[in-house]
């Protein structure tokens, strides 16, 4: 059996890989290419993403197996994998515990406005009074998107004194549904974005939900940033209708030089970093595979096998 891994992983993982596994290492894009026609079992994790499904289109007809580290499938060609009978395993869960944290400073700079202290410390100034006064304890979060990454900003948000309200396709365990949400959006501080990127969470906040929010309240956005509409955000923003946003994710990425969002003063954003503020994202990475390479040579259940028709 056939295997295309990548060569950052080489070090951690090929001490445990069984020995009928045939390995290519890869390190390039044109090494993935070549490599994968003939791969059973590939790793693909790249930047740019839209190099993944340049190397995909390569593959052969014995794949059977795609991982990948990262949570959110936008840049894997769905459709063509689940035609294929290939079997998709991601990386939910991986960094949740990061995105979660940031999810928090992302709150706490908002609340505390501590970017303009940082600007004020750059100049050397020495206000009397804090730019922020916000108490996260009281206020009231809703986090569309209640996976393993919106179960940890919640349960870290209940430690602050926040209500949350989660929502989830199923509206299970006292959530919103999608078609609820909507209707709500006026009774929150605080509105996290978590949902992984699909057809139907793209553009799921624009002109209509930022008009429908409360003027003090605040976007954080720690999922993709085609979810929301960055035109309107950036009307919003422009003439107050919101507090403001606190954005990991921005569309397009990098953000265009030119972009009103760099100038913006109600708007905090950094550069899609929530995921990789850790050591331990490529330890966690290889043991999950490891973990996922057992079953699948035993014939057992995998862990976070993708729904491809709902693209996670």
């Amino acid at each position: 059996m056939k295997a295309l891994l990548p060569a950052l992983t080489r070090a951690s993982i090929e001490p445990h890989l069984p020995p009928l596994l045939e390995v290519s290492w890869w390190a390039s894009p044109a090494e993935a290419t070549d490599a994968i026609r003939h791969a059973d079992i590939a790793w693909i994790d790249m930047q740019p993403t839209s190099l993944v499904a340049d190397t995909l289109a390569a593959a052969g007809p014995g794949l059977q197996w795609l991982n990948t580290l990262y949570a959110g499938l936008d840049a894997f060609p769905l459709n063509r994998l689940r035609a294929a009978g290939v079997t998709v395993t991601n990386g939910a869960g991986i960094n949740a515990i990061s995105v979660a944290e940031y999810a928090m400073l992302g709150m706490l700079a908002a609340a505390k406005r501590f970017d303009e202290v940082v600007r004020l410390a750059d100049r050397h100034g020495w206000p009397t009074g804090a730019p922020g006064t916000i108490e996260l304890s009281g206020s009231n979060a809703l986090v569309l998107g209640m996976g393993t990454i919106g179960t940890l900003i919640a349960a870290r948000l209940a430690a602050f004194g926040v209500a949350v309200t989660g929502v989830t396709r199923s509206g299970r365990d006292h959530t919103l549904t999608p078609d609820q949400w909507r209707a709500r959006l006026g009774n929150y501080d605080w509105v996290i974005l978590s949902a992984p990127s699909t057809s139907e969470t793209r553009a799921m906040v624009g002109a209509a939900e930022l008009a429908a929010m409360k003027p003090s309240a605040w976007l954080i956005n720690v999922a993709r940033g085609d979810m929301v509409d960055q035109d309107a955000l950036v009307v919003a923003l422009e003439q107050r209708m919101i507090a403001g946003a606190f954005l990991d994710t921005v569309h397009p990425e990098p953000l265009p030089s030119e972009h009103p969002l760099w100038s913006m003063p109600n708007a905090i954003h950094s550069m899609h970093l929530s995921g990789r503020s850790t050591t331990r994202m490529m330890e966690r990475a290889g043991a999950l595979f490891l973990e996922n390479l057992a079953a699948f040579l035993n014939g057992t259940q995998m862990r976070n096998v993708v729904n491809l028709d709902a693209g996670y």
